[in-house]
């Protein structure tokens, strides 16, 4: 199933106001925690969170998303997932760090945001191999622990949106996960390190060719 590319103008877009006080207390936090635990292997590097929310905006102003199903991939403080609730996805997000699971519900806690957020890996059964592909020692695509999507109740297929900010070697295989199991319609939004983002879509062969 080929990942088609969709265009996201949002360069003129600016952040809701509501969402300021949270984006703004989740970078404070941030930046004292990192402080606290600057062991670059554990792995946590915060993405542009008033970028993602400014992309987030505008998939749900052109309602470019089938539903309102949302995950994040690797949530750490849960900056993005939160946003996503509070522009109504029924959001969640799944991280293998318990320090960074207990942050997220600290923060979505302190304020009022409905979402949910899940201790262990967001690689699904039948999904090893394609992390083993990764050209580093990136323990949080370990895929040997409980099933997090039993927990959940839920598979990768059921959700119409999901985010992910891969290091540069796990670019393809968070592509190939989510070719793989994601539901056909499905958006990954994306962040990079240059503090951009980039959304597509999963479609068939035949959609592409006919598109």
């Amino acid at each position: 199933m080929p990942l088609q590319e969709l265009e996201l103008s949002i360069d003129d877009l600016t952040v809701p106001s509501q969402l300021q006080p949270l984006l703004a207390e989740a970078s404070r936090r941030v930046a004292d925690f990192s402080q606290k635990r600057p062991d670059p292997r554990s792995g946590f590097v915060p993405c542009g969170f008033e970028t993602v929310a400014r992309a987030l905006q505008l998939i749900q102003v052109q309602q470019l998303a089938t539903g309102r199903s949302f995950c994040e991939w690797g949530s750490g403080f849960g900056v993005v997932a939160s946003v996503a609730a509070l522009m109504g996805f029924d959001a969640m997000g799944i991280e293998i760090d318990e320090q960074l699971i207990e942050q997220a519900r600290q923060l979505a806690d302190d304020f009022s945001v409905p979402v949910d957020f899940f201790q262990g890996s967001f690689v699904p059964p039948g999904g090893e191999y394609v992390a083993e592909r990764a050209n580093g020692d990136f323990f949080w695509l370990e895929s040997d622990s409980d099933d997090t999507y039993e927990e959940l109740g839920l598979g990768p297929d059921d959700f119409d949106l999901i985010f992910a900010y891969p290091w540069p070697e796990e670019e393809t295989v968070i592509d190939v996960l989510f070719e793989k199991f994601a539901a056909h319609g499905a958006l990954l939004l994306t962040y990079s390190q240059f503090d951009s983002v980039r959304l597509r879509r999963k479609i068939s062969s035949r959609s592409m060719v006919d598109g």
